[in-house]
């Protein structure tokens, strides 16, 4: 796995947490148990009635055991988007 996560360094990332937040960032590093380092990072915050929130977090660490699923953002089309008019209900946390 840390073969495949290595690919995505110095790109930007979507990480989405096992309490169903999402994080975007470039990912500047990790180790052994997937800790990952941001680097420019902000959460978005999604809602049903609005559109979406984004929160400046700057440099960031996301504890490996917390990270659900981590991809690959294509800048073009993320830079494409309308974050004001997208509205969508939050994530549930994972249920264990």
């Amino acid at each position: 796995m840390a073969s495949s996560i290595e690919s995505y360094i110095n790109k930007m990332v979507s990480v989405v947490t096992s309490d169903g937040r999402i994080i975007v960032g470039t990912l500047k590093g990790f180790d052994q148990t997937i800790n990952l380092i941001l680097d420019e990072s902000h959460e978005r915050v999604y809602s049903g009635g609005q559109g979406v929130e984004q929160v400046i977090l700057g440099l960031y660490i996301i504890r490996g055991d917390n990270i659900a699923v981590i991809g690959e953002i294509d800048d073009d089309t993320d830079q494409g988007l309308d974050f004001q008019n997208i509205k969508a209900e939050p994530l549930n946390s994972v249920v264990h």
